[in-house]
């Protein structure tokens, strides 16, 4: 087994596989071809060791690109982090459109053929994964109350042929004004028209900013049937009231039975979080075949963490399926590093204590990973936050790179699962299964009540082909509801509402 990993012939860094020792001779493989690297210091599991000598303001590569730049001279068996690794990053760029700049790389696999899946179709044409009840307050407020009736209605309605009855509370919807209002009503709009929602009850308080005629506005006409609507100020007693609203629309949930469903008919969202020197290695690519595979059979992969794409857009960019595309994607990053100015922060303040505790050094380096789990396909559309996509191929989603919120905006844009990679891992869960995939085998054995799937068996004889279809079958369960995540068994659900204006 190889002590450390190259990815590139071009890279000046190997990544350690275990914990390495001042002295010892680390082996990697490089082109079929073993190279040996006395090691000058000790250097962590998943973090950079020096390949060759490296001088002071010299880019440092990685993946065949750039990390970073040196801070100064970088012996060979030397640790590359923190300490002699600085960003190359700074203001911003002026982009160019260059249409397929980047080809797709020469060992890229055929698209496997994977069968149908089992799913619910809905009148509209809309699919869902699951068949719940779903609990959408328009005000924090009625937090509470929202929580205890769907208790309640979950222990009434249990056995009815629903997945469940489900609230997520937000601490928004009153005092809230212009774009930052309009972003919780279009995410909650957004999320009542989800797929994996048979049938949908939104409560309002009453005197809230965001008023109830407004939801339904956003929404759009329906037949009364899957979204019930209760203001509970109205009511003298609400809970009742609610139970009756659900219980009618339970009823409508029964009507929906599990067929045959195309894979051109799922959308996935992608995400990482608590990433370490490995994700780039293991998890990302893995989720970017999976990608690949979605979009080759029509289906919908939905990319966000606009933050942790600076420093590879360009890679996004070149993939764009036209110019107007090229100009959305050049828009997303530009308006995301305004938004950092306009509040005073670093553009390029990134990553978190904990990707570097892992053995990611820069943005550059963490950005590469990241856009690997959009894979290789074309991107054919760029989505505002809380938008539904409607365009099957690779979407580019407004969002910033915290966990919950991403993962909510993904959910909104219509990902019936999201798979979120990382190699420190979470036990959180958004509104619709949450596929965690643990980049190391340490993570996947030490949290198997978090981990559903271990990417770290590509680092222990297993091929990315095979690992491909394990997964890729492992979605088609979970699709089709023969399988649950372990945020599904374990009951972690939560949304968070991207907050971007002032509160009165």
């Amino acid at each position: 087994m190889s002590d450390i990993v190259i990815l590139h012939n071009k890279d000046d860094v190997g990544i350690a596989l275990r914990p390495l020792s001042a002295g010892e001779h680390a082996i990697g493989l490089l082109n079929g071809k073993e190279h040996a690297i006395e090691l000058t210091e000790n250097v962590p599991k998943g973090h950079k060791v020096a390949l060759r000598l490296i001088q002071p303001g010299s880019h440092v590569l990685k993946f065949g690109y750039s990390i970073g730049l040196a801070k100064e001279v970088i012996l060979p068996g030397r640790w590359i982090h923190t300490h002699n690794l600085r960003t190359g990053l700074s203001g911003e760029v002026e982009y160019q459109y260059k249409p397929g700049a980047k080809a797709a790389p020469e060992d890229s696999p055929t698209v496997m053929e994977f069968p149908t899946f089992q799913g619910y179709i809905r009148p509209s044409g809309e699919v869902g994964i699951r068949n719940e009840i779903w609990i959408i307050n328009t005000v924090g407020c009625i937090n509470k109350t929202c929580e205890l009736l769907a208790r309640m209605a979950g222990q009434q309605f249990q056995g009815r042929g629903i997945d469940g009855v489900y609230h997520f509370p937000h601490p928004y919807g009153c005092s809230q004004l212009g774009d930052d209002l309009n972003h919780t009503q279009r995410l909650l709009s957004s999320l009542a028209q989800h797929g994996n929602a048979a049938g949908v009850l939104i409560i309002g308080l009453g005197c809230e900013n965001n008023q109830i005629d407004q939801m339904q506005a956003m929404i759009g006409e329906q037949d009364g049937k899957r979204i019930k609507y209760m203001r509970a100020q109205d009511m003298e007693d609400e809970l009742e009231e609610g139970l009756s609203l659900i219980s009618e629309l339970v009823q409508y949930a029964e009507t929906f039975k599990r067929s045959a469903v195309p894979l051109s008919k799922l959308t996935i969202g992608l995400k990482c979080g608590g990433s370490d020197g490995l994700s780039g290695i293991t998890a990302n690519p893995l989720a970017g075949r999976i990608a690949d595979t979605i979009t080759a059979h029509g289906g919908t992969a939905l990319l966000t963490e606009v933050p942790e794409m600076f420093g590879a857009e360009t890679i996004l960019m070149d993939r764009a399926a036209d110019d107007q595309v090229f100009k959305d994607i050049t828009m997303l990053i530009n308006n995301f590093k305004q938004y950092f100015v306009s509040h005073g922060q670093e553009i390029y303040e990134n990553p978190s204590p904990g990707n570097k505790d892992g053995g990611i050094t820069t943005l550059e380096e963490k950005s590469l990973g990241c856009t690997q789990k959009g894979g290789n396909a074309t991107v054919s559309d760029v989505l505002r936050y809380g938008v539904r996509s409607s365009k099957p191929g690779l979407n580019l989603i407004e969002a910033p790179g915290n966990d919950l919120v991403s993962v909510t905006a993904l959910a909104a844009a219509g990902a019936h699962l999201v798979l979120f990679t990382t190699g420190r891992g979470t036990p959180f869960g958004g509104p619709v299964p949450t596929v965690k995939i643990a980049t190391n085998s340490e993570l996947a054995a030490r949290k198997k009540h978090w981990i559903d799937f271990n990417a770290g068996a590509l680092l222990e004889g297993k091929g990315m082909d095979e690992l491909h279809e394990e997964l890729m079958n492992h979605i088609v369960q979970l699709a089709s509801g023969v399988e649950q995540t372990r945020n599904e068994r374990n009951g972690f659900r939560e949304i968070s509402i991207f907050k971007d204006g002032v509160i009165l």
